[in-house]
């Protein structure tokens, strides 16, 4: 779908042998989300992923939740980058750049992206717990990984302090949405260009 007649929005189907996931993402929407994975705590961290960037998404996973809810949380991380990736089309007039402290309680954790067409992930965050609820904390960077990788953006996450498992996951996804939202986001003054020497980041 991509980038076209002014808008920028992508439909993304992806079918495994594990897993079955469509996604639908508006760069310039308003945050409203329709999601269901079957991964109760991830839907709730995809719901403040959409809310906070401002990005409208649709998802919908099936997947093998009977082994864990690895392959399930991975798959739609890609899903949800390569629909990304194809919303930005060429990336012209993008802000590319962004970064955020963003609070939670007890929690302080930091975001930056660079909207570079280069895919990179540094993530530093420590869970106290194994799980939140039945989710496995390491999934986390599994999915901002996968969405890293396959949107290709440069994404730095990194937790200053926290002692709730909850709100470190929560923070992480929250600040990465503030920061996706403010990248992807049209610059006025700079609307029909590609903001790179280089002239491209496709």
């Amino acid at each position: 779908m991509g980038e076209t007649a002014g808008r920028r929005d992508a439909t993304v189907e992806r079918q495994t042998k594990e897993t079955k996931v469509s996604v639908r993402v508006d760069l310039d929407g308003e945050g409203r989300a329709t999601i269901a994975t079957g991964v109760g705590f991830f839907d709730h961290m995809l719901d403040q992923l959409a809310r906070h960037s401002l990005i409208d998404m649709t998802i919908r996973t099936e997947g093998d939740l009977h082994i864990d809810d690895h392959h399930a949380v991975e798959d739609t991380g890609i899903a949800i980058g390569q629909a990304i990736r194809q919303a930005l089309g060429e990336r012209r007039g993008i802000r590319r750049y962004a970064s955020l402290d963003l609070a939670m309680d007890e929690c302080l954790t930091r975001a930056a992206i660079d909207v570079s067409g280069r895919p990179f992930l540094v993530f530093r965050a420590e869970f106290p717990a194994a799980k939140i609820g039945t989710f496995d904390t390491e999934l986390v960077r599994e999915f901002f990984q996968a969405l890293a990788q396959n949107a290709g953006v440069t994404l730095h996450i990194e937790n200053l302090y926290g002692l709730n498992s909850h709100h470190i996951a929560e923070t992480c996804f929250k600040a990465v949405a503030r920061v996706l939202g403010d990248a992807v986001a049209i610059d006025p003054r700079q609307a029909d260009l590609v903001p790179s020497t280089k002239g491209m980041l496709a």
